[in-house]
């Protein structure tokens, strides 16, 4: 895979097949579509935090490299190289996370690889947390945003972040009630990767204890 020698990896369980939620149905299906068709296209992503803008949108480059496609995904909020942006090339699919995070620098940069991907089969897949007008990013490249095929995720109820993580906790052959991530949920953060810290802390713990993850274990660790 074409990463341009940085220091990111990709989470192998963010598959498409495996993305939760009923109405993102239609981002699925569009961005599968993409997956056989030679044109240039841009796709942005928006949704709460949580909302499952990065499972997409590494999902997108596993299922590119399962059509052995050329792929770039970078992460915006992550330490990135000096220029990695500028140094970007029109491959087959670039996914791009967190534009909100862009410095100015990289939103010229975006802007003249969106010019760049017009005439060719390039498919550009940006996430962010609202509109492209909603963002704070120079006038220009929110114009051209604002062109692109535009999805937003919906944000997940409490039985499908628990579905999300009881897939992630069986893949580490952990097995923990429900009853606890509906615990954590109500009196700890409703926001699912405060939970899924939680929870390592919690699983760290239990092994040193040789402890069960229980409510009241949850109310003896953490404190609430």
């Amino acid at each position: 895979m074409n990463q341009l020698g940085l220091p990111l990896s990709l989470n192998s369980k963010m598959l498409l097949s495996n993305f939760v939620g009923k109405k993102n149905q239609q981002a699925l299906d569009f961005v599968n579509q993409l997956l056989t068709q030679k044109v240039s296209d841009v796709v942005f992503i928006l949704g709460a935090k949580s909302s499952g803008k990065t499972h997409l949108l590494q999902g997108c480059a596993f299922s590119a490299l399962d059509e052995q496609l050329d792929v770039i995904y970078i992460d915006i909020k992550q330490e990135l190289p000096e220029g990695v942006v500028s140094d970007l090339v029109p491959v087959d699919w670039i996914c791009i996370d967190n534009v909100d995070y862009l410095s100015t620098t990289q939103q010229q940069a975006l802007f003249d690889l969106y010019n760049r991907i017009k005439p060719t089969n390039t498919k550009l897949i940006i996430s962010a947390s609202g509109l492209p007008s909603e963002l704070n990013l120079f006038q220009d490249l929110k114009t051209r945003l604002s062109l692109a095929v535009t999805f937003t995720l919906e944000t997940l109820n409490d039985e499908q972040k628990i579905l999300i993580i009881e897939r992630k906790m069986a893949n580490i052959n952990i097995n923990i009630n429900s009853k606890v991530y509906h615990y954590l949920f109500k009196v700890f953060s409703r926001d699912l990767n405060d939970v899924l810290s939680a929870i390592s802390i919690l699983d760290k713990v239990s092994l040193q204890r040789k402890s069960n993850i229980s409510i009241p274990f949850v109310k003896q660790i953490l404190g609430v």
